[in-house]
């Protein structure tokens, strides 16, 4: 039993250190400039607001033949 309870202590300050110290997730303000940059994140078309932008104002000119990017 007491094997069992320093195993689950350890995961328990392995995993908390994992957090503070780990790679981070966001960009938020908690981000330090001194790390690798964060890569963009990719977005799809239909999330993409200057893709809509674009396909809305090419719907209302009636261009249907325009280069897409």
């Amino acid at each position: 039993m007491t094997y069992l309870l320093a195993l689950i202590a350890v995961v328990a300050v392995a995993v908390l250190c994992w957090k503070a110290f780990g790679p981070e997730r966001g960009a938020g303000p908690s981000a330090t400039p001194s790390r690798s940059p964060q890569r963009k994140r990719v977005v799809g078309p239909d999330d993409d607001p200057e893709f809509l932008w674009r396909l809305s104002r090419q719907h209302r000119n009636g261009d249907s033949d325009s280069p897409e990017r």
